[in-house]
């Protein structure tokens, strides 16, 4: 019998270190883990500034003018055109879209 109670109380030691070593393990991984979110945190702000940057209409404008040889469409090039769904309900919200297409005149004549 005692050595039943010996063996439960080693038992019981071995669970209770296990334990503590294990809420230490845990205690690393979410320290770690905070790190880590910081980290992305950080790097989510840095991307969001840049895709602002980028995607900024004067700078788009600026490259499309200069590298790509593009200008505003000039007066009488602009054709509008109206799409309405192929089936509308009586009782349907949809309104029809407007698209505002340029037209491109081709050196070989064609458009």
């Amino acid at each position: 019998m005692k050595t039943v109670a010996v063996f439960v109380g080693l038992c019981l030691v071995f669970v209770f270190v296990w334990e503590r070593v294990d809420v230490v393990r845990v205690g690393y991984q979410i320290e770690r883990l905070k790190r880590d979110k910081t980290v992305l945190e950080r790097q989510r702000d840095e991307l969001r500034v840049k895709v602002s940057a980028l995607s900024a209409s004067d700078r788009i404008a600026k490259l499309a003018t200069e590298k790509l040889g593009m200008s505003l469409p000039q007066q009488g090039q602009i054709i509008v055109v109206q799409s309405r769904p192929s089936t509308v309900r009586p009782s349907s919200d949809v309104v029809p879209v407007e698209l505002k297409v340029a037209k491109n005149y081709l050196p070989s004549g064609r458009f």
